[in-house]
């Protein structure tokens, strides 16, 4: 996982969390799809589609920066 995510430019990464990450920007996908789960209205595989598309570089990006860290 680690040279997976050493492979990755930075540069890449954010501008992926910068759109993919919160497309459509008005308001933010990700931060609805959230909401969504926390009140338990995350119910329709869209949805959980949705939050693991918007979500997943944000979360490449927290784990790069821990790894990074790490060392």
């Amino acid at each position: 996982m680690e040279k997976f995510l050493s492979d990755i430019p930075w540069g890449l990464l954010l501008v992926v969390c910068l759109t993919l990450g919160l497309a459509p920007f008005n308001p933010p996908h990700i931060v609805e799809k959230l909401q969504m789960l926390f009140k338990g209205k995350l119910v329709r595989p869209l949805d959980w589609f949705d939050l693991f598309l918007h979500g997943t570089p944000w979360i490449l990006l927290l784990l790069k920066a821990l790894f990074t860290l790490r060392k």
